[in-house]
Order: C-alpha cells, then sequence, then structure tokens
C-alpha cells in the first residue's frame, strides 16, 4: 500500500512539474511576443491614402505556396471586380497579393496578374520568409488604400461576389452607428469602425456528418476554447472572408500580435474591447483541396489561444489605441 501512495505522489508531482512548465513556457513566450505589434521589419503604418489614388475596396490575398491554386482565384476575383467597375464608374478597387515566403512559383503568378491589370489595380508584397497567415494579412493590411479592407483566401473556396453581402451589412451598421442618412454627402464609410465576418456556421451540420468523429472531437473541443478565450458572438471564427472599414482594421491591425492560425480569434477579441459592431455574415463555401490546416496544426493554434489568453489578461499585452491613416 505504502509503494501504491509513492508511486501515486510521484506521478502527481511530475503532473504539477510539468503544468508548471507549460505555464512558465506560456509566460515568457507571451512577454517575449508583448512587442509584436510594433512591426519591427514592417512600419506600423497604413498606406497613406494620398500618397497613392485611393480605392474603394482592397482585397488582401495570403498566398504560401499558392502557385497552383492561386491562379484560378484571382481570374474570378478580377473578372467580378472588373464587372462591378464597367456597371459602376465609381467602384475602384486594388488586390494585394502577399507572398509569405513561398518556395513555389507563387511570386512568378502574382506578378503575371500585375503585368495583365497594371500596378494600380494589383499589388505584390514579398515577405522573403515566412511568417504566418496573420503576419501575411496584417502586412496586407497596413499598406492597402481602400475604406473598405477584405481578406480572403487564395484558394478561392468562397465565392467573391459575397463580398457585397459583408459589404451592405458593413453600410447598415455604419449608418446605424454614425446615425446618417443615405443622403447624408458627408458620410464616409471608412470612418466608422465597423467589421464583417463571414461564415460557413450554416454548413456545419452536414460537415459533421462527413467529417470522421475525431475531426468533430478536436474541432468542437477547438470551438471550446474559442468560446472561453474570446467570448461568444461569432461562431465561426476561422473563416477567410472578412471585411473591414478602414477606422476597424486600422485600430486592429496596428494591435494583433498572433501571426499564424489564430489570429482571427485575435481580431474578435479585439474588436470587442474596441467596442466595434461585429456582424457574421453566411457566405457560400466549397472545399478546396490543398488545405493547409489539418489536426497537428490543432496544438498549435491552443498554444497560440493560451498566449493570447494571458498576455492580454496579465496586462503584458498592452493596447495601443492611437490611430492613423
Amino acid at each position: 500500500m505504502g509503494f501504491l501512495l509513492t508511486i501515486v505522489e510521484l506521478a502527481i508531482a511530475v503532473l504539477l512539474i510539468a503544468l508548471f512548465s507549460l505555464l512558465s513556457l506560456i509566460i515568457i513566450e507571451a512577454y517575449r511576443r508583448r512587442n509584436n505589434n510594433t512591426h519591427v521589419d514592417a512600419p506600423a503604418i497604413f498606406e497613406d491614402p494620398k500618397s497613392l489614388k485611393q480605392k474603394y475596396i482592397s482585397l488582401i490575398i495570403p498566398a504560401y505556396n499558392e502557385e497552383h491554386r492561386l491562379p484560378g482565384a484571382l481570374d474570378e476575383t478580377m473578372l467580378y471586380l472588373q464587372q462591378r467597375a464597367a456597371k459602376d464608374k465609381s467602384f475602384t478597387y486594388e488586390v494585394l497579393i502577399v507572398d509569405d515566403g513561398s518556395a513555389d512559383g507563387t511570386k512568378r503568378v502574382a506578378f503575371e496578374f500585375v503585368k495583365k491589370y497594371t500596378v494600380d489595380n494589383v499589388r505584390v508584397i514579398l515577405l522573403g520568409r515566412n511568417h504566418g497567415k496573420g503576419e501575411a494579412i496584417r502586412k496586407g493590411m497596413l499598406h492597402s488604400r481602400g475604406e473598405l479592407l477584405l481578406m480572403l483566401d487564395a484558394d478561392g473556396a468562397t465565392k467573391v461576389s459575397d463580398l457585397e453581402k459583408l459589404e451592405n451589412e458593413i453600410h447598415t451598421v455604419a449608418r446605424k452607428e454614425s446615425k446618417s442618412s443615405t443622403a447624408d454627402s458627408s458620410f464616409r464609410i471608412s470612418d466608422v469602425p465597423v467589421a464583417a465576418f463571414g461564415s460557413r456556421a450554416h454548413l456545419e451540420e452536414k460537415a459533421l456528418a462527413a467529417r470522421k468523429w475525431y475531426r468533430n472531437f478536436l474541432m468542437k473541443g477547438f470551438h471550446l476554447v474559442v468560446l472561453l478565450t474570446a467570448g461568444p458572438g461569432i461562431r465561426d471564427t476561422q473563416c477567410g472572408f472578412k471585411m473591414f472599414t478602414r477606422a476597424a482594421a486600422r485600430r486592429l491591425f496596428t494591435n494583433i500580435r498572433l501571426k499564424r492560425w489564430c489570429f482571427d480569434v485575435e481580431l474578435v477579441f479585439l474588436s470587442k474591447r474596441f467596442g466595434i459592431p461585429m456582424a457574421e455574415i453566411s457566405v457560400n463555401w466549397t472545399e478546396i483541396p490543398g488545405s493547409k490546416v489539418n489536426p497537428l496544426s490543432i496544438p498549435n493554434m491552443l498554444w497560440e489561444l493560451a498566449l493570447m489568453s494571458v498576455g492580454y489578461r496579465t496586462g503584458m499585452w498592452k493596447i495601443c489605441t492611437g490611430t492613423s491613416n
């Protein structure tokens, strides 16, 4: 009996040491990332719309080894934008392709579209090395010129025309927030902080039936952790189709510190801290082969969520409330 108690005590001691070590690592890493939002390798500024021709909307596409999926998505995107611009002369746009240190021909594909559509409509940002999807989108947002800023994935999983759903919702909420009428000529959509999140939540029942049980278990567990970390309000935080007014984007993207998968959750968290109105809008979504998310991504996501929770709740991650262009 005494031997058994010794084994149990030893196991408890090892468990406590492991938990203490993990907590220490989280605190140390959270502290190390406290200044991640200062953009040491790229200034944290929004491109001044006065220095270049201002656009109504900027589309930011992060791309990492996407030479095969990117062309189809860009063809569909440019066709939609050109058709809409032909119908509405006031509709101006730019597409920013952010190459996140790709090792394939992504950069070549991106510059082919610049040549085809001119640098005024398509621009490329090269990060040199891989930083993560969150960092790629942040760089694109910080160098955009649009009044509205849309992030979307390079695989074209969401129909680009669905941006109108998010756009209309943002206009509705912004006018309500600013108490402006449709006839108010002084109203500027870019000045009212609003965020609209594309959502696949309406497809969840079908997805649950199609996925293997362990993937459903992992995703349900992840959603629970997200709920505990960022709170309720947005059911699908991970959809890569999100739109922000310029005022919302400059607050959010000068503060986010997470560089990879869970920056979406940080956006929700920060939106709540800033009191930025959020809307969740159902979008058409199709699973495209070649996804870089796999079950091994879950531990990395949980790690980032733990860092975020510790960073903000201990005050190590300070929130900047200043504004820029």
